[in-house]
């Protein structure tokens, strides 16, 4: 019954079109009432304070509001545009280099960012009008700036290894370290496409640049590429945590951004906090109505009964469990954002895998990855629409021009998945 009730006005809600934390948060609160039923309303109210309490004031996920504010500051600091120069440099004359501009970028800026739809933005108004002057077709162009993006909740500093790791209590500075390598794979695989498809086209390339050109451009963009070594280092160095890493993160992107770069003025700092308290509150909004949720499948058992059934369905083999992960979070990726699929599914996953001695850091960054995926797999993926707004491209048209990017990123999670030594080879 509560299953029903719970699952019911959840998937009602999302065909509708509701917001995904409306959702979870409308599903949640319809079940504990009918959980409740005989019992005065109030009575069963209360306890809805103490659940979102619990689950946003969890010291880690203070990570969460640092990485944003830091990531707006070194937007507004201009380093994307340096970091672009840097890699234009580099590749530019290469026939296909500006698709690898965007890649590599993309790389960097995400251990900046944290994010995937935040690495779109900040680097689509540049790269993807950019790439179309060069001679790539708009969709791919969009298309490619989508999948990019997607490998800042990969590379660390990321956000979703910060929510996974609050959730199944595993060690955040080892996922970072463990998000490092498959992080770069996806964005060695997603090289290789932009370079196909490149070098079947009339492309224009870049004149090539000269030692003092690149050593100039290297030079403009050393303080933005400072920030992941000083934020990576000092937690893998045991200076600090991954918390204290995020405060650290903004305190140097402030320098930077006022003293080095001289970009950010005193008004435009209003605007930066605007923009970081406005993501942090959607993030902790979904975070909340997402541990509602996952109170639900708790307080009537149904994570168990899942959890078991899942256990049972494996047989005991790792392979078969992790054919059935991926093919959930791959579906859910369309649906769902990182975050909620992180409550609903973590919970469920971890008491299988502990059964099955997998080891939790693995489990993480296969999540991680599939879900990095679901940003730019339609019909939802959020990396898509932001790349359509940026390269004026409609869904039908990216949806065509993303599907070899889809493959190689699939490619990669079977590696990934199959091969634990790729994410735990630094632990």
């Amino acid at each position: 019954m509560i299953a029903a009730i719970l699952f019911g006005v959840f998937a009602v809600l999302l065909l509708i079109g509701a917001p995904i934390a409306v959702c979870l948060g409308v599903s949640s609160i319809a079940a504990i009432v009918v959980q409740g039923l005989g019992k005065p309303l109030a009575t069963i109210m209360s306890s809805l304070p103490m659940i979102v309490s619990a689950s946003t004031s969890k010291f880690v996920l203070l990570a969460i509001p640092f990485f944003i504010f830091a990531g707006n500051i070194m937007e507004k600091a201009g380093i994307s545009g340096k970091l672009i120069a840097l890699a234009e440099s580099c590749v530019g004359h290469i026939k296909g280099g500006l698709a690898m501009v965007c890649v590599i970028v993309a790389c960097f800026f995400a251990a900046i960012s944290g994010s995937g739809p935040a690495t779109v933005a900040a680097l689509g108004v540049i790269m993807v009008p950019a790439m179309i002057r060069s001679g790539y077709k708009p969709a791919f162009s969009a298309a490619l700036m989508a999948a990019s993006g997607a490998i800042g909740v990969i590379i660390p500093p990321s956000i979703t290894f910060v929510v996974y790791g609050s959730i199944a209590d595993a060690s955040i500075g080892e996922l970072f370290i463990a998000g490092m390598v498959p992080g770069l794979i996806m964005g060695a695989a997603l090289l290789l496409v932009a370079l196909i498809v490149g070098r079947k086209m009339n492309l224009e390339t870049l004149p090539k640049a000269s030692g003092q050109e690149r050593w100039k451009a290297f030079k403009d963009a050393f303080w933005g590429l400072l920030m992941p070594v000083i934020i990576l280092g000092g937690i893998y160095g045991g200076i600090f945590t991954p918390t204290e890493a995020a405060a650290v993160s903004v305190v140097y992107g402030l320098f930077v951004g006022i003293f080095i770069y001289k970009k950010i003025k005193v008004q435009e700092f209003y605007s930066i906090l605007i923009d970081t308290v406005s993501t942090t509150a959607t993030v902790m909004f979904i975070t909340a109505a997402a541990s509602l949720f996952a109170y639900v499948l708790t307080r009537a058992r149904l994570d168990v009964s899942i959890s078991s059934g899942l256990e049972a369905l494996t047989g005991g083999n790792v392979i078969i469990f992790f054919i059935i992960v991926n093919i959930i979070l791959l579906i859910a990726g369309c649906f769902l954002d990182s975050t909620s699929a992180l409550y609903i599914f973590t919970p469920l996953f971890v008491p299988v895998a502990n059964a099955l001695g997998i080891d939790l850091i693995h489990l993480g960054v296969v999540m991680i990855v599939n879900l990095a995926i679901g940003l730019f797999t339609p019909p939802v993926g959020v990396n898509l629409y932001v790349a359509c707004g940026v390269g004026n491209v409609n869904l039908k048209q990216i949806s065509k021009a993303v599907l070899g990017l889809i493959i190689a990123a699939l490619t990669v999670l079977l590696l990934v998945t199959y091969i634990p030594k790729i994410s735990l080879l630094f632990l």
